[in-house]
């Protein structure tokens, strides 16, 4: 009778430690769940208060010359990415051209199948004058065909952002 008793209460206590653990884990997979995932974060992390729209930074590229910078972040909508290495990116920022965004150092690159999703970018926006050698460089990367290629004749001024920092919203 005494055996009976000492196996009853082992059983009952290793059916409630599998209770518990399951109902732990459930517990685990559930708050896991409604954790937001982080964003991708390329280059240096960044935090900002004030993050501008690309339509804003249009706005500040309209008033400066060629040799000027301004420190912003600002978010917006990747055009083209160099399907080389993900070395640049463009970005609509409701100038004719979009600004031209590469990597502060070249010390990151970026996902090359970017296109479409929203990045926030943090660095600094320039005005630059873009040779016809370059342009036809990036046109190359970017996938163009010969023909569009060729047709780059003339040097252009240009809306470049050096990024420190690229985070992707998912």
């Amino acid at each position: 009778m005494k055996q009976f008793f000492i196996f009853t209460l082992l059983g009952l206590s290793i059916i409630s430690c599998k209770e518990t653990s399951s109902q732990q884990e459930d517990v685990a997979t559930i708050s896991e769940e409604a954790t937001p995932s982080p964003l991708n974060v390329f280059g240096d992390d960044f935090k900002n208060e004030t993050t501008l729209t690309a339509f804003e930074l249009g706005d500040i590229y309209k008033n400066l010359k060629v040799g000027d910078t301004v420190k912003v972040t600002f978010e917006g909508p990747v055009e083209e990415v160099c399907q080389a290495k993900g070395c640049w990116m463009t970005i609509d920022v409701g100038a004719v051209d979009p600004v031209m965004v590469k990597f502060k150092d070249y010390a990151f690159f970026v996902p090359k199948d970017l296109s479409g999703k929203k990045v926030v970018v943090h660095g600094e926006a320039f005005i630059s004058e873009t040779s016809v050698e370059e342009q036809q460089h990036y046109a190359k990367d970017g996938g163009k065909s010969e023909a569009a290629i060729a047709a780059i004749t003339l040097p252009k001024k240009a809306l470049g952002f050096t990024a420190s920092g690229v985070k992707i919203e998912e």
